[in-house]
């Protein structure tokens, strides 16, 4: 990570993480997979973004500071004791007032903002949060992002174990179907890159 210029609030916020011992610090996402998010946010001149999955902040930091000033990132969780710790490093780097977090079941949440109208308004979407709901997740990022949007999709290679052929736990099973789909999916154009624990990069085409 030294020439990925990882900003000192996001190295804090990833070693209080990697340092608590009650939480599982591989549920947050790699510094090199942070770096590119946020570029992708400028590239893509995203103005209004989705996250689903928090987790202690990380991601939502590199999503936020990537935004423009009158940019919008409605984050997605089910947990205070997680979202409370990030809200401290997002007011820390003055992005607090960019992020809209909405605690509660992410499904639940989704149903709301699609019966609001807010299909096809997003720029950008990203998906880590409970493995087993991660096909539900999509359909719905799907109708929220706009055509010619972006997506990212986080765990798709599950620590490798998607290609073993005597792995049928829920998760897994849920990220092998998934993956499978997108890649017959003529909604949207895939990439899957290999770095991190597997990232599934989409752009939206109908």
């Amino acid at each position: 990570m030294a020439h990925s210029r990882e900003p000192e609030v996001n190295k804090k916020c990833r070693e209080e993480t990697f340092n608590n011992k009650n939480i599982n610090a591989l549920m947050q996402i790699a510094p090199d997979q942070g770096r590119l998010i946020n570029l992708l946010m400028k590239i893509g001149n995203v103005k209004k973004a989705l996250e689903i999955g928090v987790f202690t902040g990380y991601s939502s930091l590199c999503i936020a500071t990537g935004l423009p000033a009158d940019g919008t990132l409605v984050a997605l969780d089910i947990s205070t004791e997680f979202t409370d710790l990030a809200r401290r490093y997002w007011v820390e780097a003055g992005v607090e007032n960019k992020i809209n977090c909405v605690v509660g079941p992410a499904l639940a949440s989704l149903d709301k903002m699609l019966e609001e109208g807010q299909a096809g308004t997003f720029d950008f979407a990203f998906l880590d949060a409970d493995k087993a709901h991660y096909d539900l997740y999509y359909e719905r990022m799907l109708k929220l992002v706009r055509v010619g949007g972006m997506l990212m999709i986080d765990n798709v290679l599950w620590h490798g174990e998607v290609i073993q052929p005597d792995n049928f736990t829920a998760d897994t099973v849920s990220i092998r179907a998934l993956n499978d789909k997108i890649a017959a999916d003529d909604r949207v154009s895939p990439a899957m890159l290999s770095f991190a624990d597997g990232v599934s990069l989409l752009v939206r085409e109908k």
